[in-house]
């Protein structure tokens, strides 16, 4: 190996190990969906596929020499941007991506532009380890249960469709998000990607067959959830038929894909290597890898550093939810898992309803805010269905309504911000990043949840959410006066 790419490589090395620094928390996080949800788990395979992409193309090694390119410190400033515009906004996959982003612009910098190009397909293909496509879950869904629907109706099969809810006189059929097909069509497109890039040469065959591996697994879910409902039509028990589906899903989602690897074979130009780009530039300078390294870091923290200043300056509002709630009673509130800044208060009602008042100071960032949300709503548990709810009376609000599969569990969960009760859609995150250039109340997090065992009925929480304690203006009120105690 070269003197210069011993150079080079000992500056890469330094600089991902600073990178891992600073955008710890984004690996954490993402490693987290890694291992707990299943749409993800291939992700553990992305950087072993990544480095034999990379021996595929070792001979690169012997034709090029690095030449660094300081100047990629610049194209990391949009990246930084976004990041910093993501973690505002409390987006972790956008901070991801533009971490990755990021990421490119060090591999560019230190490497140069020839050998970066000649290894772009592996460098690439990282952006697979970001668990990115939950935003399709529910677009997913609602293909999938009108897709079955439309099946349904072409076979002569009498059934009533509601949202993601499918009835036949067998039983009801419900789209879970765990069915909506996310899991097979992000593997499947990080398969199709690799597939692509190992066995064709030309971009016009790559691009399409990657094309067909985006639609081809929607589709083919669509079928899957006709299959089953059909089988529960052909047994006459919806119970039955969906005893299996997981089982069923596999199966046939593995058929698929071999269908798709065998479509491709026909049109394989594997027998062709990568080739190398001639015209290397020359050798670069003694340690101006290490300058390119540390210059895209010293850029890539300007981001983290502004955030982590503004997180300082919102804690430094201490904000004090009510010790009181009419009609409800004050209970003991659990210590700890709380964020730095936000205070808690705890009621229960006659009925043994738990109202959960959570209040962060103005300008905090929606993370902790969101992450919050997620526990004591009840977002996390293993099999959760989600939905909205509105408290008894004309006017209310939607609250976010989850219940537990077996319906022991239930929670209502809402948020206010800049006085308004929202459900945490992509406006209520621009208005809390309003929060950096206006004086605004505390926001509050507020979660009500029924007593723990027997069968809790939506409409006593319906009713519970009607109290007057509850209502957008008490709560406007309980936000406003806990900011200017």
């Amino acid at each position: 190996m070269s003197a210069s790419w011993r150079r080079a490589g000992l500056a890469l090395a330094l600089g991902i190990v600073g990178f891992g620094i600073v955008f710890a928390h984004e690996a954490e996080a993402a490693y987290g969906v890694w291992w707990a949800s299943t749409a993800y788990n291939h992700c553990f395979l992305i950087l072993p596929i990544a480095l034999y992409l990379l021996w595929e193309r070792r001979a690169g090694f012997a034709a090029l020499e690095p030449a660094a390119e300081p100047r990629a410190a610049l194209l990391a400033v949009p990246f930084v941007v976004a990041w910093f515009v993501a973690q505002r906004l409390g987006i972790m996959e956008g901070r991801q991506l533009a971490a990755m982003g990021i990421l490119q612009c060090l591999l560019l910098g230190v490497l140069g532009r020839s050998v970066y190009w000649h290894f772009r397909a592996p460098f690439w293909y990282l952006v697979f380890l970001v668990p990115f496509g939950s935003f399709l879950v529910a677009p997913l869904q609602r293909f999938t249960a009108e897709f079955a629907a439309a099946g349904l109706s072409l076979l002569g099969i009498a059934h009533y469709l509601h949202g993601t809810t499918i009835e036949i006189a067998a039983g009801a059929f419900r789209i879970a998000r765990a069915c909506a097909g996310l899991r097979f069509l992000i593997a499947a497109i990080a398969f199709a990607v690799l597939y692509a890039l190992v066995i064709f040469r030309s971009t016009g065959r790559r691009l399409a067959f990657i094309a067909v591996c985006l639609v081809v697994p929607v589709i083919a879910n669509g079928f899957r959830a006709l299959g089953i409902i059909w089988l529960g039509y052909a047994e006459g028990s919806a119970k039955a038929a969906a005893t299996d589906h997981v089982l069923y899903g596999y199966i046939f989602f593995s058929i698929v894909l071999f269908v798709i690897i065998l479509l491709g074979l026909p049109f394989r130009e594997d027998h062709a290597l990568p080739a190398v780009v001639p015209g290397a530039p020359a050798p670069a300078a003694r340690g101006t890898s290490l300058v390119a390294a540390l210059a895209v870091l010293a850029v890539s923290l300007a981001g983290p550093a502004v955030a982590f200043a503004l997180d300082r300056q919102a804690r430094q509002t201490v904000v004090v939810p009510p010790a009181r709630l009419a009609g409800w009673r004050a209970v003991p509130t659990p210590s700890g898992g709380l964020p730095a800044g936000a205070i808690r208060r705890d009621f229960v009602d006659p009925d043994g309803f738990r109202a959960t008042i959570v209040a962060f100071p103005p300008g905090t960032a929606p993370e902790p805010i969101f992450d919050l949300r997620r526990r004591l709503g009840l977002f996390n548990l293993r099999e959760v269905h989600l939905g909205l709810i509105r408290a008894t009376g004309s006017g209310a609000p939607n609250w976010q309504l989850a219940v537990s599969k077996n319906g022991h569990r239930m929670a209502a969960s809402d948020l206010v911000i800049d006085g308004r009760l929202t459900l945490g859609s992509l406006v209520t995150r621009l208005y809390m990043l309003d929060d950096l250039f206006v004086a605004r109340d505390a926001q509050l997090v507020v979660v009500v949840t029924a007593p723990r065992g027997g069968l809790p009925t939506v409409a006593a929480l319906r009713h519970v959410l009607a109290s007057p304690a509850l209502t957008p203006p008490a709560l406007r009120k309980i936000a406003r006066a806990a900011a200017n105690r």
